[in-house]
């Protein structure tokens, strides 16, 4: 028995005879009805009472038209799913992401862009430091991840997205804080609170460089948990911070936030994918990242 069988037995329940449903199925009636025959006798009952009138299905025929009705409408919902799997509308995008991009802007609008363009594809988030995610795209837990660069690893496909600047964090209480736009050296003598290098190794290398280039190594304070708890401590008086600029959107009282003069350190950002050929629910992500990115507003620098 196959599907075809039961289109025949609910082709007969909704035609009332056996000519009707071969005309509906564009068959000849005498295979339809020895289909039929060969199937009563597969399963050992009498599926319909013949009549002048036409076919009846008898007492368990009726009940097993209904599960055939059943049976094709899963089949049915089946053929639509796998195909909206092939074409990328239907399944499931895990996404990870690196502390605190889910304060991005850009993040948010294009997880929202995506889920109204593919509603019927589920996605799951996950937030974690750059090596952790990466070694969950390896391991086949997620599809793709938002990083900080370097990434060392070659199983790990990276496209870089943009370049956020940075703003230097101040307490109130600084000498500083009214002013607008601050060089690093004016922060030289200040305990600089940095996040564990190991959550972005390279945003915090770039960090201190531009703070060698501008001619003082810093103070390093405390360290911070990840990147987005500098801000508060900052707002503790342990120290002064220096965030990407996304940051600022932190409410956090007791605190100032101030463009950098001079040698601006930048935080990459990029899309890492595991090296292998990516589904159409990926690629289809990955394009309204990448598109919302090169629109980004002018301070952010897109790279190819």
């Amino acid at each position: 028995m196959d599907l075809r069988h039961l289109r025949y037995l609910v082709a007969i329940a909704d035609q009332g005879s056996f000519t009707r449903a071969a005309e509906a199925l564009r068959m000849a009636q005498p295979p339809l009805s020895q289909q039929i025959a060969r199937l009563e006798s597969d399963l050992g009952v009498r599926l319909f009472k013949r009549s002048r009138a036409g076919a009846i299905p008898t007492e368990a025929g009726a009940q097993l038209i209904e599960r055939a009705r059943t049976i094709l409408a899963l089949s049915e919902e089946f053929r639509a799913f796998a195909q909206g799997l092939a074409t990328g509308n239907e399944g499931s995008l895990r996404l990870g992401m690196a502390g605190s991009l889910t304060l991005l802007p850009l993040i948010p609008r294009a997880i929202h862009a995506f889920r109204q363009a593919r509603p019927g594809v589920r996605v799951t988030l996950e937030e974690s430091n750059t090596p952790v995610l990466c070694r969950a795209l390896q391991n086949g837990q997620l599809d793709i991840a938002i990083v900080r660069p370097p990434v060392p690893d070659p199983n790990v496909i990276v496209r870089p997205l943009m370049d956020e600047p940075s703003m230097i964090v101040l307490p109130f209480s600084h000498p500083l804080s009214g002013q607008d736009g601050i060089h690093l050296r004016d922060i030289a003598e200040d305990q600089l609170i940095l996040f564990e290098r190991h959550l972005g190794p390279g945003y915090y290398d770039t960090i201190i460089a531009a703070c060698l280039i501008e001619g003082f190594s810093p103070l390093l304070g405390q360290a911070a948990p990840q990147i987005a708890a500098t801000v508060p401590m900052v707002a503790t008086g342990m120290g002064v911070a220096i965030v990407p600029a996304y940051l600022r959107q932190i409410r956090t009282e007791g605190v100032t936030f101030h463009p950098i003069l001079g040698t601006v350190p930048r935080a990459s950002i990029a899309m890492a994918m595991a090296n292998r050929a990516p589904n159409g629910i990926l690629r289809g992500f990955a394009d309204i990242l990448r598109g919302l990115c090169m629109d980004a507003a002018p301070g952010r620098q897109v790279r190819d």
